[in-house]
């Protein structure tokens, strides 16, 4: 087996050391305010399973980048929206180099620290595919 030269959850952490992250209790506070968009980096699977945050922009984590660049030919309009975007994923850590990437590109964003699971655990509101 190759020996990596940098584990997942050493690029998870130099990700957030430079990131901003948002708290659950903070977030949930945040629902209501239609200047904010929460970001779903989720599978479709994901959400079909466990729902999902009311109002939340479902963005495939493989075509973030892509979805995001206004010059690339899959360019998503809402991206271009003045709001503050919040990044999440059932746990924080694939919203953590998601963002930590965006950021990169010059698409200042922040995520939910502890993701979708926790957001769920503590109340947050949670709609369901009917």
């Amino acid at each position: 087996m190759q020996k990596l030269k940098m584990s997942s959850a050493e690029m998870v952490a130099r990700a957030r050391s430079r990131i901003e992250e948002i708290e659950t209790v903070d977030a949930i506070a945040m629902i209501e305010d239609p200047r904010v968009q929460f970001v779903d980096l989720r599978d479709i699977r994901e959400r079909q399973r466990s729902g999902f945050i009311p109002g939340s922009f479902h963005c495939p984590r493989g075509m973030t980048e892509f979805w995001v660049d206004p010059e690339s030919p899959y360019f998503k309009d809402i991206f271009a929206e003045d709001r503050r975007f919040i990044f999440h994923c059932a746990s924080g850590w694939r919203s953590a180099l998601t963002v930590a990437t965006l950021n990169e590109m010059g698409f200042e964003t922040a995520h939910l620290k502890d993701g979708f699971n926790d957001w769920a655990k503590q109340g947050g509101p949670v709609e369901s595919e009917t």
